[in-house]
């Protein structure tokens, strides 16, 4: 918008007035729900209608959410001028649409003829269902019904004909948006259960295809729009993403509230504080798995009943696809000898394995059956229900659809009561994507594609179910999931054993990459540490398994390739620890390293390898030189050999293309060398580069290496950040052999390994004023 707007509701945070006005000068209001947005398109319909001229031949049409008369605060005007091959179109276009620029206004807008609009509509089905929409703002009413009529009538007609190449293009729109239901961060209009397919639900249910706009599906739609309207006045501008940083605003305009675990105190010590846009994520989610199962459900029926006009018998195929299971006309349905007065109660279980295996749809009415006939599963479960579980998790693809299928009608809750906590919970970690539940069922997509390479796939599927169970309780989720992962694992009906090993795997789904990470892999004391809490070769390929699997299913940036091979190399040492009883030693030099004059640079790939004569303060030297050229350390290592004092690192580009490798060895020459002038450019950077957020903490481990103490920071990330640290560190007089640095969102855990015994307590809290000031 543009200095037109008279005032908006990020300068009045929770100011939902209809009274404000968000354009003076066509006078339109803001405020959320349905009678304000009605109000909205009566200020449009007036002002517009003032700018046409009184002509016979001419008709203004508003589409989209004008047409509908659901327009947002800071939506957009999608207008046809509608005429009869009158002259003087052109310029009389030109009055119209200028004023509305001007005005500050967002415009779509096309010149037609009542055939030219037919024509388009007939070629181009996002035209033919915008005409559905289609309202006389002004002019002459017979032209603008002539355009309703038809349009409404070819739409009919041509519907089902024209729907799978609408499905298409829909699909790509899921693919590039993802699903409203599940993200973190959703698209309120273009993912998958928005807004859009709203409007497709519309156009389905005018063909007379099926009945898509069900009371349930209205309620949804309705509320979808009022959240738009509160994320409008909440920014104070046109914005469809549905932002972590504007939930809460937004959920205080809606007036929703999220209850409390307990005592707020507690439940911020503990990590679990609850937040009011957490109540409007799993609203705006149940919403969107209201649209979507209707539009999937809608999509069905116009393919069943273009099938059926297809068939030369007519009659549908039907055919066993497992016990008790028949497929139907492209869906799944019970047998008729499943249905009786005492059905299995691992029917349903068996029901959601066949959909996930066959990649087939369940048919409505058969969820519905199992929602309301199915018995509750006895307490330990039969083996068939195991069996039926396991198949389902480990069916690949078909798993999510079948999952979402089931929970829709509530069965997973007859399952696993757990999952009602879980549903739509949301994750405040900014590098997930999903929320809980999908999260917890896009892990167990993950691990089936790791069921080979572990003795047990069963407990790795089941594991991964399970892993973030505590999550949304306070306390460590990796700690009290695990009562709650035993329980499930009890009643499904495992050994005591296998349930204890279900425990393992949740208390230490995050140990390899922490680890990995966080600490020296080369130092004795990480890998003895590891060997004792994993205990046998078996739980470290389940673990292994399942931490690829939780990283593919959080998202792209919980996963590298640098990460990978830290995993792949812990748990090769942790291998040959557990198989041989012996601790593998730590690598050798680079024997590059070792000959040559000095300083020796070598640069390969991600890694950057310097000798230089010994002295103080190498290791901070190299990270700087680094941080000048956009390169972020991920491990460094320092030592001495003979007089040489060797500095290894990984690194990677802090954004963009990795730096030319010329100008870096040569500013590494000379900054090891001691040149001034590139010290003065890495501390000039360095400084200029502090970060910001939540203070700083250090943490110091003392039992965690051979021969050093670890000091681990805790902090904003910031380019330059280990530079100013261990400059600080040599500083304070303290040695520091190695680093590891975890990145987590914008947050980093970075780890130094400083050389000698524990220090005492006047000498580490010297030490960690020094680390804290330069943060």
């Amino acid at each position: 918008m543009t200095s037109l707007i008279k005032k908006n509701a990020s300068e009045h945070p929770g100011d939902g007035d209809a009274n404000v006005l968000i354009n003076e000068v066509v006078g339109v209001p803001g405020g959320i729900g349905e009678g304000a947005r009605a109000a909205r398109a009566d200020a449009y319909d007036s002002w517009l209608a003032s700018l046409l001229p009184d002509r016979n031949g001419i008709a203004l049409l508003a589409v989209g959410g004008l047409g509908r008369r659901q327009c947002a605060p800071y939506g957009d005007l999608d207008l046809v001028l509608l005429h009869a091959g009158v002259p003087g179109t052109d310029e009389l276009a030109s009055s119209l649409w200028y004023p509305i620029w001007d005005a500050g206004l967002r415009l779509d807008h096309s010149v037609r003829t009542v055939a030219e609009a037919l024509s388009v509509a007939q070629d181009d089905v996002k035209v033919a269902l915008g005409l559905l929409d289609a309202r006389l703002v002004a002019g002459d009413p017979e032209l603008a019904d002539a355009l309703i009529r038809t349009a409404a009538d070819h739409w009919r007609r041509t519907a089902v004909r024209q729907l799978p190449g609408l499905r298409e293009v829909t699909t790509a729109r899921w693919q590039a948006h993802g699903e409203l239901a599940f993200l973190l961060e959703g698209d309120l209009k273009e993912a998958a259960g928005g807004l859009r397919d709203v409007g497709l639900l519309r156009a389905i249910a005018a063909a007379g295809i099926t009945d898509a706009l069900r009371p349930a599906v209205r309620a949804a739609h309705l509320r979808l729009l009022d959240t738009r309207d509160a994320l409008h006045q909440q920014v104070g501008r046109r914005v469809d993403r549905l932002i972590a940083q504007e939930r809460d605003g937004v959920a205080a305009l809606l007036g929703l509230r999220q209850p409390q675990l307990g005592a707020p105190d507690s439940a911020q010590r503990d990590g679990a504080v609850m937040h009011d846009g957490d109540a409007l994520l799993r609203r705006v989610a149940g919403d969107a798995r209201t649209v979507s199962h209707a539009l999937d459900d809608a999509f069905r029926a116009a393919d069943r009943l273009r099938s059926g006009r297809s068939r030369a018998n007519g009659r549908p195929l039907r055919r066993p696809v497992a016990r008790d299971v028949v497929e139907h006309d492209g869906e799944l349905v019970l047998a008729r000898t499943a249905i009786g007065a005492r059905p299995d109660p691992s029917l349903s279980l068996r029901m959601a394995a066949a959909a996930a295996t066959t990649r087939l749809p369940i048919a409505r009415a058969t969820c519905e059956w199992l929602a309301a006939y199915c018995p509750p599963l006895p307490a330990p479960w039969p083996a068939e229900a195991r069996a039926a579980l396991t198949t389902l998790l480990g069916a690949g693809p078909g798993l999510v659809r079948a999952w979402e299928t089931c929970d829709r009608y509530g069965l997973v809750d007859g399952w696993l009561p757990e999952w009602t906590r879980l549903r739509s919970l949301p994750q405040h970690n900014p590098v997930h994507r999903f929320t809980l539940d999908r999260h917890l069922v896009q892990t167990a997509y993950e691990a089936s594609r790791h069921a080979r390479e572990v003795d047990r796939p069963d407990l790795l599927l089941l594991g991964a179910l399970l892993h973030d169970i505590g999550k949304g309780l306070p306390g460590d989720h990796s700690t009290v999931g695990v009562p709650l992962a035993e329980a499930v694992a009890s009643r499904i009906g495992l050994p005591a054993p296998e349930v204890a090993l279900i425990g393992t795997l949740v208390r230490l789904h995050l140990l390899l990459p922490d680890v990995a990470t966080r600490r020296d892999l080369a130092d004795p004391v990480t890998i003895a540490s590891v060997a004792e809490a994993v205990g046998d070769t078996g739980t470290l390929d389940l673990l292994h398994a399942l931490v690829r699997a939780d990283a593919a299913a959080t998202g792209p940036a919980a996963w590298s390739d640098w990460k990978g091979r830290l995993v792949a190399e812990l748990v090769a040492r942790v291998r040959t620890a557990l198989d041989t009883g012996v601790l593998p030693d730590p690598p050798a030099p680079d024997p590059a390293l070792l000959a040559g004059p000095l300083p020796v640079v070598h640069l390969t790939g991600d890694r950057v390898a310097v000798a230089a004569a010994d002295r103080r303060g190498l290791l901070a030297t190299v990270a700087g030189c680094l941080a000048l050229h956009r390169l972020e350390v991920i491990s460094a290592d320092a030592s001495a050999v003979d007089g040489r004092a060797l500095v290894e690192c990984r690194v990677q580009p802090r954004y963009g293309l990795p730096p030319d490798p010329v100008p870096l060895s040569a500013d590494l020459r000379r900054a090891v060398a001691g040149d001034v002038s590139v010290t003065q450019r890495l501390r000039g950077r360095a400084l200029a580069a502090r970060g910001a957020g939540a203070a700083p903490r250090v943490v110091w481990h003392r039992e965690a290496a051979t021969d050093a103490v670890l000091l681990e920071l805790r902090a904003a990330d910031a380019a330059g950040l280990l530079y100013r640290v261990a400059c600080a560190l040599d500083e304070a007089g303290a040695l520091v052999r190695a680093a590891r640095i975890s990145t987590l969102g914008a947050d980093v855990v970075d780890a130094f390994y400083l050389v000698g015994g524990w220090p005492d307590e006047a000498t580490r809290a010297r030490l960690e004023a020094a680390v804290l000031a330069a943060v």
